[in-house]
């Protein structure tokens, strides 16, 4: 397939020039690694829970990247081609990233929880050789699901299924040894590795608000702030990383998954996120550095304040996919003793706004981030007139981390001539050092009688109250004001809360009445994407239905 990484050409001399892309692949990297440390752990497995922990070091990871790499050479995969992967996270996703990147083939990370609908899409745009799937996860037949969509998939050559012994098996079929004799480079055609303005990588958003885009990423741009978010987090080869956010989302696959290459480290790998099995292998594995989602951060302070263990050496936790609640990196600072580090990405924008780790305690409270060296960050009104200190606008970025460019889709790019990138998010400067809050997405701005609620300031307060686990603001239409406010809760366990208490307090917090949500809707969780994300399009739709049912 002809990639076309259009936005990824347009700024590459200058990001050259000025020394943010250094033109180092997952390959360079981790052969550096393989080289300063060839018997160090490079993976601590516990994916699975009814299995041993499964360790590999770094030289035993090569060799294993090295035989599904010339596996995938004599399958006939080839440079321009696509290998799609929905693994759960496992050291089988390192290796194939690790394969991929030697033979000059883009991988496609894709969530678990996608079923036939997403996946004909999804693998149809990227007209995808190779499906790598598990044979069961959660209760979910992927290889059954997958067999029976076949027919829909024209250009699916191969489908190689984890943890089946038939065929189409993983071991049989990239890791038999019968192959070993494929591994020397003279005997492997086309077996250069990409290039760093090769697309590398095309995954797909989350979905906030509507069909997925393919979102092409090449080395260059989606390795250069992880480079400089090395300094930013003190990252030293001693730190290990917790792995527990999908690796089919951006955050677990390049922060949680490659980022530890890069800093030479080892990675301690989890299925999916669980909050005591997560605490437990903080402790036994002497875990330093994690990311996830606000919600993984309120598990973590919630567990250790019901009396867990405190994973003494966990000193800093990287924070993305929501604004963070002040109250729970207080929390995090008080209890456990742990720097939070606000981080703002998304699919399109690797660490756009990142907090440094000394500044971590006293900034993550107050922003989101601030640009990392290699990118810029401005707010802008409708005019694309930059706006002052303290003003809500458009967050527009641009520089070495923005992705190449939408898959068959350039007209979607959303980046005008000079390279700002306009994210759909809304937020403002907070102070002269260039710190940022984000503020909420164009779309979720509530007009309430002319006057804009300010949705996550109103969403902060109410994550303080004692009873408040999570919670969400929307707006519904309404024929006099415009629209009203609705504030979807969930509770922590055993409490109580109602809109006579939730105006109580918010009297007390001295806030205006107009901001004020007008109903309360109380749920046993909020609906999310896979990176932690509230899902808001669905609650304006839901609190629309209530609203149609009740007149």
């Amino acid at each position: 397939m002809e990639f076309d990484p259009v936005l990824a050409r347009q700024r590459a001399k200058a990001m050259r020039d000025d020394g943010q892309w250094n033109d180092q692949t997952i390959h360079d990297y981790f052969s550096a690694a393989l080289a300063a440390f060839p018997d160090k752990t490079a993976i601590a497995d516990h994916a699975s829970r009814s299995a041993p922990t499964h360790r590999l070091t770094y030289r035993e990871l090569d060799a294993l990247a090295e035989r599904i790499a010339a596996s995938l050479t004599r399958m006939g995969i080839r440079r321009g081609e696509v290998v799609s992967v929905q693994l759960q996270n496992c050291w089988q996703y390192l290796a194939i990233a690790l394969a991929c990147a030697r033979t000059g083939v883009a991988i496609n990370p894709l969530m678990p929880i996608f079923r036939e609908r997403e996946l004909e899409f999804m693998l149809n745009l990227c007209e995808s050789s190779v499906f790598i799937v598990p044979a069961t996860f959660k209760g979910r037949d992927h290889a059954g699901m997958v067999r029976a969509l076949r027919p829909r998939l024209p250009r699916l050559r191969h489908l190689i299924v984890v943890g089946e012994d038939g065929e189409d098996g993983f071991d049989r079929i990239l890791l038999n040894d019968s192959l070993q004799s494929c591994c020397n480079e003279a005997a492997r055609p086309s077996s250069r590795p990409l290039h760093p303005d090769e697309v590398a990588l095309v995954m797909f958003t989350s979905g906030t608000t509507g069909e997925p885009k393919g979102v092409m990423h090449t080395s260059n741009t989606m390795l250069s702030t992880l480079s400089t978010a090395m300094r930013s987090l003190e990252m030293t080869p001693g730190d290990v990383a917790l792995c527990a956010a999908p690796m089919g989302h951006l955050l677990g696959f390049a922060l949680l998954g490659v980022f530890p290459f890069m800093f030479k480290g080892t990675t301690v790998i989890m299925d999916s996120w669980d909050v005591d099995q997560a605490v437990r292998l903080m402790v036994e594995e002497r875990v330093t550095f994690t990311a996830g989602p606000t919600p993984y951060l309120a598990d973590l302070c919630n567990a250790v304040a019901k009396g867990a263990a405190r994973p003494s050496s966990l000193r800093v936790f990287c924070c993305a996919g929501a604004p963070i609640p002040p109250v729970l990196i207080e929390r995090a600072d008080t209890e456990l003793n742990m720097t939070v580090c606000s981080l703002w990405g998304m699919t399109e924008v690797q660490a756009g706004l990142i907090t440094e780790i000394g500044r971590g305690r006293a900034h993550s409270a107050l922003a989101d981030g601030r640009p990392p060296p290699g990118m810029e960050a401005r707010i802008v009104d409708d005019a694309s007139s930059q706006l002052p200190v303290g003003q809500t606008g458009r967050l527009q970025v641009r520089g070495s981390g923005v992705f190449a460019g939408y898959l068959k889709h350039p007209e979607w790019n959303d980046t005008d001539s000079e390279g700002w990138f306009d994210t759909g998010d809304l937020a403002y400067v907070v102070n002269d050092g260039g710190d940022i809050r984000i503020n909420g997405r164009s779309k979720d701005i509530i007009k309430r009688g002319g006057e804009s609620v300010p949705v996550v300031e109103v969403e902060a307060l109410l994550a303080r109250h004692p009873a408040v686990s999570a919670v969400a603001i929307v707006g519904w239409p309404d024929a006099r004001l415009g629209e009203r406010v609705c504030a979807f809760i969930t509770l922590r366990d055993a409490a109580t809360f109602n809109l006579d208490e939730m105006q109580r307090y918010l009297r007390a917090c001295k806030l205006t009445p107009q901001y004020w949500p007008e109903r309360i809707e109380l749920r046993d969780d909020l609906p999310r994407t896979p990176s932690g994300k509230v899902q808001k399009f669905k609650l304006r739709e839901l609190v629309q239905t209530l609203t149609d049912k009740a007149t």
